[in-house]
């Protein structure tokens, strides 16, 4: 039966480390300096690691959004496989049929696939299907019964998600370009680890110092939060006051900005500054380089700083604020710990939040100075990350130079 025996890999937060893990820990793949399964934590390092990006979006017909990026983004999962030589077998189809054909055979064969169907077409993520738009995120798929139409995903929550067999296999077809790709891994190859964790080393000293390999420098690292900072105290074009002065375009960025900063997007609390840390420490092993343990410390006190900073885009003193921080932070641990068994709650905690921007369009419960005071709180906490993390990315530089 195409069902994969004994799958228990439900670990990992964000998608593209997280599917990569736990792939490989599925088919055995052991890292030789733990005597493990390969670490989230090392496979985002490797990927690149950290760096910073502030984005604005204003589409008609849409909520204002702020995007705030703490980890690479440029081709990370391409440089986990080159860099770990991952052997991949990549199977493409344009037919459906053959598409369900491939992920049968991969199944029966042991593969762990990977696919990154339409996430909104899969129930479980409670997304409203948008025509123009979807979410295409990678995945595991363990199981396809199509005799029960039922298919088996490992996404992020730390339980199975079951979808029908039907609902996997259209959001496989969406994305015409993908033509229902699947990524099969191989084993990698353990002497290319060091010299991958050095790779990745330094894709994050450049990522936050330099100038990034596309788009504007003043949207990454070190600048992007200068950058942020000067938005908040402006009032020009693109500034907070002039953008979101109140109402439902303020309550629009608070909360994308908290959603793409913290656990609701796949991160930690601390903007994955600990994850970090942790891959540094297992770094130092690998490399025999015991000042890497030093830097760890200094990622684990900038996201101290990035806590403060999360915690200060939604207070909990806020009125209607704090209300729709639950709303996320509920909805966020009832995917994390039960999937979709408790569906109902999750839509319920989405829809909570869509009433609070409806009645934040006539209802906003803060004065213009109070609206004043929390951007400028928000700008004192964006200084203080930025400078931890400048003397963090300082001392990894310092050591791998």
């Amino acid at each position: 039966m195409p069902t994969l025996e004994n799958f228990t890999q439900f670990e990992g937060n964000y998608w593209d480390t997280a599917s990569i893990r736990n792939a490989l820990d599925y088919q055995g793949a052991i890292a030789p300096h733990t005597g493990a399964p390969y670490s989230e934590a090392m496979l985002l390092g490797i990927s690149g690691g950290i760096t910073f990006g502030y984005f604005t979006f204003h589409y008609k017909g849409y909520d204002p959004q702020v995007n705030l990026l703490t980890r690479n983004t440029f081709e990370p999962m391409e440089r986990i496989f080159d860099r770990l030589k991952l052997p991949r077998d990549l199977r493409r189809s344009a037919s459906a049929n053959k598409a369900r054909q491939n992920l049968i055979e991969a199944l029966e064969e042991g593969f762990a696939p990977i696919a990154s169907p339409d996430g909104s077409m899969l129930p479980y993520n409670a997304l409203a299907y948008d025509e123009a738009n979807w979410h295409t995120m990678p995945l595991v798929i363990y199981g396809y019964e199509p005799e029960r139409s039922e298919a088996y995903i490992s996404d992020r929550s730390r339980v199975s998600l079951t979808v029908s067999t039907d609902a996997l296999d259209q959001a496989r077809a969406r994305i015409k370009k993908d033509r229902h790709t699947l990524i099969l891994l191989g084993e990698p190859d353990e002497a290319a680890l060091a010299d991958a964790i050095r790779q990745g080393l330094e894709d994050c000293v450049k990522l936050m110092t330099e100038k990034p390999p596309k788009g504007s420098a003043k949207n990454f690292g070190l600048r992007a939060l200068e950058n942020w900072a000067d938005m908040l105290g402006k009032t020009s074009r693109g500034s907070w006051a002039k953008e979101y002065p109140t109402g439902r375009p303020l309550l629009a960025a608070l909360t994308s900005a908290y959603t793409f900063l913290g656990p609701a997007f796949g991160k930690t609390v601390q903007a994955e500054r600990d994850v970090y840390a942790d891959f540094l420490e297992e770094a130092a092993q690998v490399l025999e380089l015991t000042a890497l343990t030093d830097v760890a410390a200094s990622y684990r006190v900038a996201g101290e700083a990035w806590q403060k900073l999360l915690d200060s885009l939604l207070p909990n003193d806020a009125p209607m604020l704090s209300e729709a921080r639950a709303a996320i932070d509920r909805k966020t641990a009832l995917f994390m710990e039960s999937g979709a068994a408790r569906l109902d709650e999750i839509i319920a905690e989405r829809d909570r939040l869509e009433s609070l921007k409806t009645a934040s369009e006539t209802e906003f419960p803060l004065s213009e100075g109070e609206i004043a005071d929390l951007r400028a709180d928000i700008r004192d906490k964006v200084p203080k990350a930025r400078d931890a993390e400048e003397a963090a990315v300082m001392a990894l530089k310092a050591v791998i130079n």
